[in-house]
């Protein structure tokens, strides 16, 4: 009777590369598709077609659509990608910092913010309607930029008894940093990243409570 040998733990170990290295091409390959269409946007303020995408990223068209079925599941890849960014590059939240340094930190980070992502922002926003996915993480990036405003407003807004009160100052302040506001100074108004984030620093200050005294 013949006996069939097992496979070696060498053969084990080369079919497991073998796929590990199929894996990091695959992401490899996704990453470029995604980061080509986030420059594309940047570049031309509107939603790229398939082609443009392919061929910024060095791959044909059928790799696009053989890793994302359709353009709207590379939004919701570029929409990954800028958060994960983002999260990255966050500067460090000291909460027990003096006033204007919070709020000159807050400021910087999301005039950084906007003067990145604004374009993608904008674009990601046409026809929402067609993505819950997409809908589903713009709406994590609001929710991202309220509790990072909360969180580093604390001393202003603890100490607020009535919540309605406390939750209408922090929607204006969301209202007030908003990709669209960011534009608008720098767009419409001509003004330079420094002149920007002085304006949202004036009006930021004007609008937070006084800051308890230490006692």
């Amino acid at each position: 009777m013949t006996s069939i040998a097992s496979p070696s733990k060498d053969s084990a170990t080369d079919g497991s590369v073998k796929v590990d290295g199929r894996r990091l091409r695959s992401e490899r390959t996704e990453r470029l598709i995604v980061e080509a269409y986030v420059v594309l946007v940047r570049e031309r303020h509107k939603v790229p077609p398939a082609a443009q995408i392919a061929e910024r990223a060095g791959y044909s068209v059928r790799s696009v659509f053989e890793r994302f079925p359709d353009l709207n599941a590379i939004r919701v890849a570029a929409v990954d990608h800028a958060i994960a960014e983002s999260l990255a590059q966050n500067v460090p939240i000291d909460v027990t910092a003096d006033r204007q340094s919070r709020i000159r930190l807050q400021v910087e980070v999301r005039g950084r913010g906007c003067e990145r992502w604004l374009p993608l922002w904008r674009v990601l926003n046409t026809d929402l309607g067609e993505s819950a996915e997409l809908e589903k993480r713009l709406r994590m990036i609001r929710e991202l930029i309220v509790v990072r405003i909360e969180t580093i407003f604390r001393q202003e807004l603890s100490p607020l008894a009535d919540a309605v009160e406390r939750r209408k100052i922090v929607i204006a302040l969301d209202a007030l940093v908003d990709f669209e506001s960011w534009g608008r100074m720098r767009e419409l108004y001509g003004l330079s990243f420094e002149e920007a984030c002085s304006v949202w620093i004036h009006a930021v200050d004007r609008l937070l409570p006084p800051t308890p005294t230490a006692p």
